[in-house]
């Protein structure tokens, strides 16, 4: 797969990515939401509209995310599926740390899980070699 065009690198969900071309989406994914945060104060004047727009506008962030994330894994060698983990382990632990009263032993979980994540995707190498989702990203 060619991973130099970016489409390919931000909406595809096979193949694998190296530490390199995710952190490189890492960077598009800021850039973009800063873009979106000025476009937000430009059309804030639009109410409901603007909202929408914003939105819709963040759509493509978000599979463009879980895209990139899933390819990371690949080369981790593990399946796309530990992200549901990582999105959504923080999110349920902070939950439960409301509905449980404990929120300061939840918070400390959901960073743990957020901290693992981070380590997971973007510090630790791939699987050296071809493995079950394809070869060695070049």
């Amino acid at each position: 797969m060619d991973f130099s065009n970016p489409k390919e690198l931000l909406f595809t969900f096979d193949g694998r990515i190296n530490r390199g071309r995710y952190w490189t989406a890492v960077v598009i994914a800021i850039v973009y939401m800063i873009a979106l945060f000025v476009l937000g104060m430009l059309i804030g004047f639009l109410g409901m509209l603007g909202l929408i727009v914003i939105f819709l506008l963040y759509i493509p962030m978000i599979v463009a995310g879980i895209a990139v994330g899933i390819k990371r894994l690949h080369d981790r060698d593990k399946s796309g599926w530990w992200l549901l983990a990582f999105y959504l382990g923080p999110a349920l632990l902070t939950w439960l740390g409301g509905v449980l009263n404990a929120p300061f032993i939840f918070s400390l979980a959901s960073l743990a899980v957020s901290i693992w994540a981070i380590v997971e995707l973007g510090f630790l190498a791939g699987t050296p070699g071809p493995n079950q989702y394809g070869p060695e990203p070049a």
